[in-house]
């Protein structure tokens, strides 16, 4: 069935909104965890779950949610995911206990799980014209990072005139015109003939990436001496390589190994793994520079780190399809991660004194540059597999970018307050455990700081401060190397992707009228 343009960007508007509210979702926690701390009183364990139980739900069920929209249809596993994601919300908004947090946040996981991969094959499916494609994809993916970007600033918002529930409540209207929206747009998606559903394969993928990503978030939380970090990294790889034994073998794999035998899908993937181990620095480490080092509040914090969001738009909807026909598919990439690179090596001109209109022409430069590097390699996924596999496709690209992200947190995290520790010099007169503390980190030292006296704790703050932008440094240069890697493994693996990538599979099913 012909499918009208009206109704092509009907679909990309209801996909691109379904998108936009987990992201803003994830950073808009960050800023609630003191009122709701003051509240509900969760002990510091339960604080990291509250943080994390999302993610770690999420990661174990990409790969699932995206073969079981392959199966069911993806219009129906996103409808399902929106209704679930805003009874979630209001649930987490209300949550009278750190316990009821915590498990409303893992539910809110699972169906946030649903959405991307069922969103972006929605996209795949209506732009079937190669450029028009990148073109929604380089939105797509701009219009998520912008909404990491806005997160900060809604909830900051929010949080000056309402209690901490609200950066919660405020999912449950957008997820209700979605679904509205969605149920009168969009067309089905799905595989007309999927085989039998691999059950095995099922557990294995969630325990694989569960443990995988459990162990690196803690690793870099506590270190690597815990026991149970161990165990969860063991369970997880062992999971992970029986689970790919497994789809070598099964004749309904749960996830078609064979997809990493194209260079172009291979290349991608592991591009998009890195790029974000790289991008990691830029949000991590600014949002606390901002709020600790120039001591600003988080809504002018977030307001401060828009011009990356909104570059990395820039640079995936409007710079990368020009520039993929100009120069080809791998060396927008490398382009868009060199571009980052020198942003990355320029921030380590930063110091505690300095302007922050200074900083917004690499914020700039990273932005676009990530934002071209990313959609290239996300339309690159999408475009180099059939269409009825576009959920599986998009869910392993999500996976890697979460391990990456992941990955980046916890070894850049690592190397910076490797760094704060050993440039931080205590003072004479703090001694015993304030002397741990502001040794420990940059948040324990201020606040050890603000409880001595007035000129004693003036000279911690200076030294805590100065500390961390010398790990903050080291880590940005770690990023810069990362990119720079990646931009030249990029122009080996995607060197024979076409510019233009034609659609397979000329007797694929029609698509479906909504209902």
């Amino acid at each position: 069935m012909e499918i009208t343009n009206a109704r092509k960007w009907g679909t990309f508007a209801v996909c691109a909104l379904v998108a936009i509210v987990p992201n803003i979702d994830l950073t808009a926690l960050n800023q609630a965890v003191p009122k709701l701390s003051a509240d509900l009183r969760p002990s510091a364990t339960q604080i990291l779950w509250i943080a994390d139980a999302y993610g770690f739900v999420l990661a174990g069920l990409l790969i699932t949610m995206g073969v079981i929209g392959d199966r069911i249809g993806h219009k129906r596993l996103l409808m399902i995911g929106v209704s679930v994601f805003a009874v979630a919300s209001a649930a987490t908004a209300y949550a009278p206990s750190a316990e009821w947090l915590i498990a409303a946040r893992a539910v809110l996981g699972a169906a946030g799980a649903t959405l991307m991969p069922s969103g972006l094959s929605l996209v795949r499916r209506v732009f079937t014209e190669p450029k028009e494609r990148t073109m929604a994809v380089g939105l797509f993916m701009g219009v998520g990072g912008l909404a990491v970007g806005l997160g900060p600033v809604i909830g900051g918002a929010l949080l000056d005139d309402f209690w901490w529930g609200s950066v919660f409540l405020i999912n449950v209207p957008v997820m209700l015109v979605a679904l509205v929206a969605g149920l009168l747009v969009l067309p089905e998606s799905r595989n007309p003939n999927p085989g039998r559903l691999d059950v095995v394969s099922v557990p294995l993928s969630v325990a694989g990436v569960l443990g995988v990503v459990y162990a690196i978030k803690e690793a870099a939380a506590h270190g690597v001496a815990h026991a149970r970090i161990g165990i969860a990294a063991g369970v997880g790889l062992v999971a992970l390589v029986w689970f790919v034994r497994r789809q070598l073998k099964v004749g309904h794999p749960l996830i078609d190994m064979r997809l990493f035998r194209r260079a172009a899908f291979a290349g991608s993937v592991v591009t998009n793994l890195f790029a974000m181990f790289a991008l990691v620095a830029q949000s991590l480490i600014f949002s606390i520079f901002f709020q600790m080092v120039y001591g600003w509040s988080p809504l002018r914090s977030g307001l401060a780190g828009l011009p990356g969001a909104v570059a990395a738009m820039v640079g995936g909807a409007a710079l990368a399809p020009p520039l993929i026909n100009a120069i080809g598919r791998a060396r927008t990439v490398a382009a868009g991660l060199a571009l980052s690179t020198a942003a990355f090596a320029a921030f380590t001109l930063v110091d505690a004194g300095t302007a922050y209109w200074v900083l917004v022409l690499p914020m700039a430069m990273s932005g676009v540059g990530m934002g071209m590097a990313l959609t290239v390699t996300g339309d690159t996924v999408l475009a180099s597999v059939p269409k009825d596999r576009s959920g599986a496709a998009s869910a392993i690209s999500e996976t890697a970018t979460e391990l990456g992200g992941a990955l980046g947190m916890a070894i850049l995290g690592s190397v910076l307050t490797a760094v704060y520790r050993d440039r931080i010099s205590v003072p004479q007169g703090v001694a015993g455990p304030a002397g741990h503390a502001v040794r420990d980190s940059l948040p324990a030292a201020l606040q050890v700081a603000s409880q001595l006296p007035a000129r004693l704790g003036a000279q911690v703050t200076d030294l805590a401060r100065n500390a961390y932008v010398d790990g903050m440094h080291a880590a940005l240069l770690c990023s810069a190397g990362f990119a720079a890697l990646v931009a030249g493994a990029a122009l080996v693996t995607l060197r024979s992707v076409p510019k233009v990538i034609e659609e397979e599979g000329a007797d694929e099913p029609e698509l479906e009228t909504a209902r």
